[in-house]
């Protein structure tokens, strides 16, 4: 029974967040009450079985117990009249499972609230929705934990004390706040494609989340960039299977059995890409999505078009310059130019001090190393990578690629 309640846990547990954030009104109480509700799960479930809905159940549970913390609270607390208050509220809040469906996209909406700061609103959302810790989002974000753990503190604060409403905006509000919610929904996603930690390569919770989130926002508006970005997760969710071996090993795409791709996610994803394009407002969700159908629609790395894939890099670079672009671009260039093309570009980027922190950028310098013969800059490259990677399926890939090179 313990193993069910937490594959529950896994599955269900910041859904059921996000509902009990909006019945409760408190991030905190909610946290609390989340984590009362799997402790009463163990016992109870043990002795009358799961229920048909354990996610309905555990929102009730969750609920009633917040009732009873608030009946305490208010026995002793100076503000008894408020928490009196907030107690009826909630005693007399009606609520139903459809409702739960949209509470996450409502959390994801109140998380990047524009009364919030912005170095503050990814941040929460990635704790709050993602239920990453402290310390995986600031190695996100090159911060120190601290850091992190203060903006997030401080925008909770903010969200009760400015009585930040829990709802998705109007249609009038969604364009001002939707480019916070798609980089927030595309961080969630990128997370799930590649977790920065663990024993798995994917987390399929999360891609299958923000692939929902992502269609949630399509019905609300169906702007280019929102059909580009819900046609990217698709494209690169299509491969997902064939990423990993049974024994959950990395495969990298050379050697990927595109048999397992799912033709009917490339099929979607690749008509959201030709509309997206078609509509000439397109950005930088829009240019991913269309490297990716260049990916997905050939037969093989080799047959690949990687003249087109660059030209896409050179367009997207443009738009957004950034360095981890460079260094997507870098491997493309590769492919089309030869290894020493993409080791120049990589080593450009990192003597200028960028990515330094980043395994990709050393795990890519070590493989176009490996390819012109340079073993011991691989080498070196390699151990570098392999002290700033922390997911253990890249962990063993690198440790087999330097005993490789012995």
């Amino acid at each position: 029974m313990q193993a069910r309640v937490e594959q529950v846990y896994r599955q269900e547990s910041r859904r059921i967040l996000a509902t009990l954030i909006r019945l409760l009104g408190d991030f905190d109480l909610a946290e609390e009450a989340l984590h009362e509700a799997f402790f009463v799960a163990v016992e109870r479930w043990q002795k009358d079985g799961v229920p048909d809905n354990p996610r309905t159940w555990l929102v009730s549970t969750g609920r009633f117990k917040a009732i009873d913390v608030l009946r305490r609270r208010a026995r002793f607390a100076a503000s008894r009249p408020m928490l009196i208050a907030q107690l009826e509220e909630l005693e007399q809040a009606d609520w139903s499972d459809e409702d739960v469906e949209d509470d996450r996209l409502r959390l994801i909406f109140t998380c990047c609230h524009p009364a919030l700061a912005a170095d503050a609103q990814v941040p929460l959302t990635l704790r709050e929705v993602c239920d990453l810790t402290t310390e995986e989002i600031a190695r996100a974000f090159l911060s120190a934990p601290a850091t992190i753990a203060q903006r997030i503190v401080r925008a909770k604060a903010k969200i009760r004390d400015a009585k930040i409403p829990y709802q998705v905006p109007s249609l009038a509000e969604l364009p001002e706040r939707l480019d916070s919610v798609l980089r927030v929904i595309y961080l969630v996603f990128n997370e799930g494609y590649s977790a920065s930690g663990g024993a798995q390569v994917t987390r399929e919770d999360l891609t299958r989340e923000a692939i929902r989130l992502g269609r949630l926002l399509m019905e609300l508006l169906p702007e280019p960039e929102v059909m580009g970005l819900l046609a990217m997760m698709l494209l690169h969710e299509s491969r997902r299977v064939a990423r990993t071996a049974a024994d959950g090993e990395l495969i990298l795409l050379d050697e990927q059995d595109r048999s397992l791709w799912d033709s009917e996610m490339i099929a979607e994803g690749c008509a959201l890409v030709e509309r997206a394009l078609g509509s000439r407002r397109f950005g930088p969700y829009c240019l991913q999505a269309a490297i990716a159908a260049v990916h997905a629609e050939a037969p093989s790395v080799e047959e690949t078009d990687w003249v087109q894939i660059v030209g896409l890099y050179d367009v997207l670079l443009r738009v957004v310059p950034s360095p981890v672009i460079e260094l997507n671009r870098a491997a493309a260039m590769s492919r089309r130019d030869g290894p020493l093309a993409g080791l120049e570009l990589v080593e450009a980027i990192l003597e200028r001090g960028e990515l330094q922190d980043y395994h990709l950028a050393h795990s890519a310098r070590a493989e176009f190393c490996r390819q012109l013969g340079r073993v011991e800059q691989a080498r070196a490259a390699y151990e570098r990578a392999l002290e700033l990677t922390q997911q253990v399926p890249e962990r063993r890939f690198i440790e087999a690629r330097i005993k490789a090179l012995e």
